[in-house]
């Protein structure tokens, strides 16, 4: 798993006073009740123009964001907005249209934010939670025992964005679950209120096995799952249901007292987090299996 980015966490980590609140995909303030995630998509690294419209990328990058809060357990609550590029008026009242309709879906308000300039197009967003009343989740919260629970579809994502590449037009299940993926709003906030004990969550954007990965290394276990238990649809390949990235389905590894509580249906036990510290798939190490992971560098 090592790579550029993972290089540059540490050396940031390594730069910093205090880098105690690094360490998830999102910033958990206790004295303010609040989760925050940002995240930055750049042009020809994180999407491309060929395969998508100004209205369904707005919607995408605004789900993202809203992905890692839920992933945290906390409720969406406010968003700000920076955007960069070759603007012109009718983008930045299609970008903005949309991005109100995905917000208001998620009782989510647009607070702020920033316009630029710039050679490429550029979105960041920031989005705040509210913990209130939640058990709030860490990667480092994760026990030997404790059940590996998935809610969402796994691969569908990666092979649409093969079809788009292939037809930017379709409309192909696939393609259109790549351009606006679903996101599991009840079941992440029915794992945080009903959760007694500490439970690691994450969204598995860039893929099942990288969230795995980063659970394991933070928490100190492994994980042992069936592959056939994994949520997906007929016709993905193994390796995109495993490594493809864009799903922005639920990992969770759960105490069992806690897993037995949740009534969604969606939420899919495939295994258990082990002492050994390996990913075992049906007993094979996963350090074997054919990978394409998405990197932020190369």
């Amino acid at each position: 798993m090592q790579n550029k980015e993972l290089q540059f966490i540490q050396i940031i980590k390594n730069s910093l006073s205090d880098s105690s609140y690094l360490g998830d995909d999102c910033a958990y303030l206790r004295d303010f009740n609040l989760t925050i995630s940002k995240d930055l998509l750049i042009e020809d690294v994180h999407f491309s123009l060929c395969t998508t419209d100004v209205k369904t990328l707005a919607r995408k990058a605004l789900k993202v964001n809203i992905s890692d809060i839920l992933a945290s357990g906390a409720k969406p609550l406010y968003a700000l907005v920076g955007l960069s590029g070759k603007l012109d008026r009718d983008f930045v009242s299609k970008f903005y249209s949309s991005l109100d309709e995905c917000a208001r879906e998620f009782e989510l308000k647009i607070i702020g934010g920033d316009l630029t300039a710039g050679d490429k197009l550029a979105i960041s967003i920031t989005v705040l939670g509210d913990t209130r009343g939640r058990n709030i989740s860490s990667r480092k919260n994760a026990k030997e025992g404790y059940i590996l629970a998935l809610c969402g579809e796994f691969g569908s994502s990666s092979k649409g964005l093969e079809e788009l590449f292939k037809d930017k037009n379709s409309t192909d299940y696939f393609a259109q679950v790549h351009k606006d993926p679903k996101l599991h709003l009840k079941c992440a906030l029915e794992i945080s209120k009903k959760a007694q004990f500490p439970y690691a969550m994450m969204d598995s954007s860039d893929g099942l096995i990288n969230a795995l990965e980063w659970i394991s290394i933070s928490s100190g276990v492994g994980f042992s799952l069936e592959y056939d238990k994994i949520p997906k649809k007929q016709g993905v390949e193994r390796e995109k249901v495993l490594f493809g990235g864009e799903d922005y389905s639920l990992v969770c590894v759960l105490d069992e007292r806690d897993f037995e509580k949740i009534s969604c249906e969606d939420l899919i036990p495939v295994g258990r987090a082990t002492i050994q510290k390996d990913i075992l798939i049906d007993g094979k190490n996963v350090k074997e299996e054919k990978r394409e992971e998405f990197l932020h560098f190369d």
